[in-house]
Formats: structure tokens, sequence, C-alpha cells
């Protein structure tokens, strides 16, 4: 399994597939806090880490894992962007239900692990802005998944503009995060995206 590989399964929902496969990926040639991570999930209770998970990443909007929402908001360049990025997903070969978002970091690094290692690593530095100011946010509620992200921006080919991540973390601030904020989220979601376009692939250069 490649590096953008593994970082992707960590990101995604725990399923127990991924706890089951986690003793012989703490082998891999890791960041000792990726390690440590990768040992504290696999201890996990199933159900323990999927609640962790949710109460992360689903209803905290400013740790949300798309991409634009981070960089575009909820203006109508996000959907544009994401149109352009699932025609570059479709271009490589890589085909996406039609209820994924193609800018899921998840998607995205799956994507990456298609491409040859430079490209790949050019293509993550784009994202690296938001990348870091996640990590950021996650280190700020000691999270383990901080590890996990920062291993991600580890691999980009250039270490991202200290304003573009100053930006990143002005867009969804901690406020954000109120269910309210989020039930309005989920339920625009949809007809955002439907709008610019067909939601059938996934990445282009966060920018």
């Amino acid at each position: 399994m490649s590096t953008f590989r593994l970082l992707s399964a960590l990101l995604c929902y725990p399923e127990q597939e991924l706890i089951d496969a986690l003793p012989s990926l703490v082998a891999m040639e890791t960041t000792p806090e990726l390690q440590c991570f990768m040992r504290e999930l696999g201890a996990m209770d199933l159900l323990d880490a999927q609640e962790r998970y949710v109460a992360l990443f689903d209803r905290n909007r400013s740790l949300s894992l798309h991409l634009y929402e981070h960089v575009h908001g909820e203006s109508r360049d996000r959907g544009q962007a994401m149109v352009r990025l699932a025609t570059l997903y479709e271009l490589h070969g890589l085909a996406i239900d039609a209820h994924e978002l193609p800018d899921y970091l998840p998607l995205y690094l799956e994507f990456l692990s298609l491409l040859p290692e430079r490209a790949a690593r050019s293509l993550l530095a784009e994202a690296a802005h938001v990348i870091a100011a996640l990590a950021e946010k996650l280190e700020a509620r000691r999270s383990g998944y901080g590890a996990v992200m920062r291993a991600v921006l580890a691999l980009a080919a250039r270490a991202p503009d200290a304003d573009a991540v100053a930006d990143v973390r002005g867009q969804l601030a901690a406020e954000q995060d109120s269910l309210q904020v989020l039930d309005r989220q989920w339920e625009e979601e949809a007809v955002r995206f439907t709008a610019a376009g067909s939601p059938e692939a996934c990445n282009e250069p966060v920018r």
C-alpha cells in the first residue's frame, strides 16, 4: 500500500476492515506519531472509533475534510471547481459514486496514489495550505488525527504559504460548527453542486 493510500484510509470513516489491517500497516515506514495513532486506533472499540470520527469531522464544519469548503465556502466557485476536479479524476480513470464530492480529502489522496510520485506531490502542494490549517486545528484539539494530517502535509512538494494558511483558518472558524450551520450546509450541498454540473469524479489543484 502506498503512503497516499494509507493516509486516505486513515482519514476515512473507520470500518472493521481498516481496524483489522492496522497491525500490518503499523510496520510501514511512517513517522513515530503516525505509528502511535495507528496503534491507538487499532486498540479502540470500533463504535468508539466511529463516534470519535463523527464528533470531529461530521459535527465540526471547521474540520471539514472537503477541501474546497475551506477555500470557496458556499460560493458558486466551489461547485465549478469540483466539476473541473471530477473531470480530472475521470481523465485518470478514477470513477466516483454520484453521491461523493470530489473535494473530499481521502478521495483526493486516493487519486494522487494513482499518479507518478513527483506529479502527486506537486498536486498535493496546491492543497497544502488547507491541510496545514486542518492540522493546526486538530492539534489544538489534541486529536491524534493531527498526526495523520501532518503526514499528508509532509508529502507535498513544497511548504504552504503562511498567509494562505491564515486565510484558511479564518474561512471556517469555530463559530461555524453550530448544528444550525451544519444542517443548512447539508441541505444546500446537493443544490450548490448539481447547479454547476455533474458530480462524477474528483480533484484539480486547490487554490
